[in-house]
């Protein structure tokens, strides 16, 4: 996540969805009084200054919008453009399994996905719950308002990138992807027929409101 007061934007990471190789490209530029949570270099070098904000919810790379006010009253998120990135669910969904498969720190996640098949691991009661949450509860404040300004969609990341240009004032184009998942890319191989029913289902509202097909 980052906060510019500077510059009047907000970025929500949600997860697997490329918000990484943004928000790297983001803080290249970064003002002195940006702040920046995560794991990228610069975010890095300002936890301790993280440490010291409160804020509603938990300040880490995933935080919601909501989990911000107090850090940044409700009443002045109409002054930011708020923007997040999304993706295909069917395509998210593989990634952050293989994603998982190669990390090598002890989480409930990462052992179901060392241990399990795709299918197996997409059918998991923790999994179907964590990824049924819609996009839009990234977006929402304190309450339950969405405030997204902006939604960049991964798969037509130039397209959807220029409003962000337009408020900044400056492109950062090319953005460099990062944390590339080594698998293959034809994400139908992946599923039989069930479990893309099943992210049908669980993603329904996100697959609807930006238009994505099991391709």
């Amino acid at each position: 996540m980052i906060i510019s007061p500077g510059r009047h934007y907000i970025f929500v990471h949600i997860p697997k969805t490329g918000g990484t190789a943004l928000a790297q490209a983001l803080e290249t530029r970064a003002m002195a009084d940006d702040i920046l949570i995560g794991d990228t270099p610069k975010a890095v070098k300002r936890r301790v200054r993280v440490k010291q904000l409160e804020a509603a919810g938990r300040l880490w790379k995933h935080s919601r919008l909501s989990d911000i006010e107090g850090l940044v009253l409700r009443e002045t998120f109409g002054d930011y453009f708020i923007f997040t990135l999304v993706r295909n669910p069917w395509d998210r969904i593989v990634s952050y399994y293989h994603w998982l498969r190669a990390q090598g720190w002890d989480h409930p996640a990462v052992r179901l996905a060392k241990a399990c098949t795709f299918s197996d691991f997409l059918n998991a009661p923790e999994t179907l719950r964590s990824l049924s949450a819609p996009y839009s509860s990234y977006m929402c404040d304190g309450a339950g308002v969405e405030r997204a300004t902006h939604y960049v969609r991964l798969e037509a990341l130039e397209e959807d990138l220029a409003p962000l240009w337009a408020h900044l004032g400056f492109d950062l184009s090319p953005i460099e992807r990062v944390n590339a998942s080594a698998r293959s890319r034809d994400v139908r191989s992946f599923y039989s027929g069930a479990d893309a029913e099943t992210v049908a289902r669980i993603a329904a509202a996100d697959i609807a409101r930006f238009d994505y097909r099991f391709e």
